[in-house]
């Protein structure tokens, strides 16, 4: 038995590397009674521009709302995929989104922040008829969509451009995120950000001003695809500049295992759920969103 989920961990990880949708099987295995789901919500008039949104079912309103953007390099993925996140988070009372965003070579830098910019603010607008509350929106993402949250909560011009604010924002957490990455090495990551005049305005490290809402960046510390620097130098620059920002590294936990414990059968491969519950949520023992607006010299936890 062990090995059989092993494999599939691994057949599972060799899919989300080579930038194919993740394996049907694994979200097969994850169970939707008690949730509510609404397919297809559109947020702009491009076909990538649709959002599904899960919410427990007979749940009270005003629920936190997470904004999930998954990863894939910028040039893959699709929100029907992820169905192991939205279900486990909306399990612990959460709305959740998960927007899907238009990829590269269809479109450059940085015409997917801006996509996730509109469905950002098309979830404020319709969180309270969803049951959730729009003053309590978190952005999160995985890999290129933790670039891309980050990116949100950091140059408040995006969210501005789509009519928000990012002060509207509760927070955001960033799992294996790649926020201070030149040179840019990979040719075809390269070419995915060579409109930018600057390539510095791609780096989230480079939009840190100190108003940015609380940040929570967990990363795994074996991850070769997306190194744990990243997470740390991002955090070490918010609160050099007066922000609240945390970096957790989990000792043995690659790239795909960070996000792959979201789904019960894997939930061994890493504590991203508990941590997201907590910094949303809160338990009643740790005060969530607030010990890391308090925690500033925080650098680092190992879990």
């Amino acid at each position: 038995m062990a090995m059989t989920l092993l494999r599939a961990a691994l057949t599972f990880a060799a899919a989300s590397l080579a930038r194919r949708p993740p394996a049907e099987a694994l979200n097969a295995t994850i169970a939707t009674d008690g949730l509510s789901v609404r397919h297809g919500v559109a947020y702009g008039p491009a076909s990538r521009q649709a959002m599904d949104v899960w919410r427990p079912e007979g749940a009270a309103v005003g629920l936190p709302v997470v904004v999930f953007f998954y990863g894939g390099a910028w040039q893959g993925g699709r929100r029907q995929d992820y169905r192991f996140v939205a279900a486990t988070l909306a399990r612990r009372g959460m709305v959740v989104v998960v927007p899907d965003y238009r990829l590269f070579p269809q479109v450059r830098f940085p015409t997917f922040i801006e996509d996730a910019a509109l469905a950002v603010a098309a979830v404020r607008r319709a969180a309270p008829g969803w049951g959730g509350d729009a003053d309590r929106v978190f952005l999160a993402g995985h890999s290129a969509g933790a670039h891309i949250a980050a990116m949100l909560t950091l140059a408040p011009r995006f969210l501005a451009a789509a009519g928000e604010d990012r002060a509207h924002l509760a927070g955001m957490v960033g799992l294996a995120g790649p926020y201070d990455f030149l040179p840019i090495l990979d040719e075809d990551i390269r070419a995915v950000f060579a409109s930018a005049a600057d390539p510095r305005e791609t780096q989230p490290v480079a939009h840190v001003d100190g108003h940015n809402p609380p940040m929570l960046l967990l990363h795994g510390g074996a991850d070769r695809t997306c190194y744990p620097r990243n997470s740390l130098a991002l955090a070490a620059r918010v609160r050099a500049a007066g922000g609240a920002a945390e970096a957790r590294i989990a000792p043995g936990v690659g790239h795909i295992g960070i996000v792959l414990g979201f789904a019960p059968l894997f939930g061994f491969r890493s504590s991203a759920v508990e941590d997201v519950a907590v910094f949303v949520l809160g338990d009643g023992r740790q005060p969530g969103v607030g010990a890391i607006k308090r925690a500033r010299n925080c650098s680092s936890v190992v879990l």
